[in-house]
């Protein structure tokens, strides 16, 4: 999907975003590759002005909303983001025992020659289709993202899933830090 529905015009604008894996891979299904997800949100939230107001990690991919404090910006963020969990990621899969290993590092070796997007392994998919959330209910997508591993048959309800901000809207602190809508 294109059109300017899906380009972020306004650096510190609040979007709510989806970074999905290429051919929706079901990567995230070991909690070393989730870390890694968490532990470079929590460095962005640190270090590179990233606010979360909400996120899911489900097994191929990511949902939040979220913006970036001056002087940053989202685009950077994203593009930052992706490429740093992405070296990250493959020397995970090459490092822990994986079932998956070869298949895994073959399609994402695939895509980045098919693309000719990125050196070895190309993991994200390009696209993020970030809407603005002046263009729709924040509150809708704030339950869309929580109900999301519940839809999955994950858990029962949203505040059961560790890799979500749901447990920080019931009055649990999460995994990172969220600035409540």
């Amino acid at each position: 999907m294109g059109g300017s529905r899906y380009i972020i015009t306004d650096q510190h604008q609040t979007y709510f975003i989806t970074c999905t894996i290429v051919g929706w891979i079901d990567l995230f299904t070991r909690p070393e590759y989730k870390n890694i997800i968490v532990d470079s949100l929590n460095y962005c939230i640190k270090h590179k002005g990233l606010i979360l107001n909400a996120w899911v990690l489900m097994t191929n991919h990511i949902h939040f909303i979220g913006r970036c404090e001056e002087p940053n910006k989202m685009s950077d963020f994203l593009r930052d983001f992706k490429k740093f969990t992405s070296k990250k990621l493959a020397t995970a899969i090459k490092e822990i025992p994986e079932s998956r290993r070869d298949w895994l590092l073959d399609k994402f070796n695939f895509e980045a020659r098919r693309t000719n997007r990125a050196e070895i392994y190309k993991i994200w998919q390009d696209d993020n289709h970030p809407i603005d959330l002046q263009e729709i209910d924040a509150f809708q997508k704030l339950y869309y993202i929580h109900e999301n591993p519940v839809k999955a048959g994950i858990v029962e309800s949203p505040e059961q899933y560790i890799y979500s901000s749901a447990k920080d809207y019931a009055g649990i602190n999460g995994l990172l830090k969220i600035e409540l809508i």
